[in-house]
């Protein structure tokens, strides 16, 4: 299963968040380490609904960029 993943630079850090996972949120130095500390936050919270017998999400969100021109 794949999940769309938002990724955000900050001042001195990079921000990650999977949209269709409310509250899976986590920060790291760099890009990198933010992707990977996504996925390790969506395996854990996967976990804890399974644990909890809870319904695993549906994944609903998709990405695309748009290229905006301006001078």
């Amino acid at each position: 299963m794949k999940f769309t993943v938002v990724i955000e630079q900050g001042a001195n850090s990079y921000g990650a968040y999977a949209p269709d996972l409310p509250g899976c949120i986590v920060a790291g130095k760099s890009k990198e380490e933010a992707l990977i500390l996504i996925q390790e936050a969506i395996d854990f919270h996967i976990e804890g609904l399974k644990e909890d017998g809870e319904p695993l999400p549906k994944v609903h969100c998709e990405f695309e960029q748009v290229e905006i021109n301006y001078a």
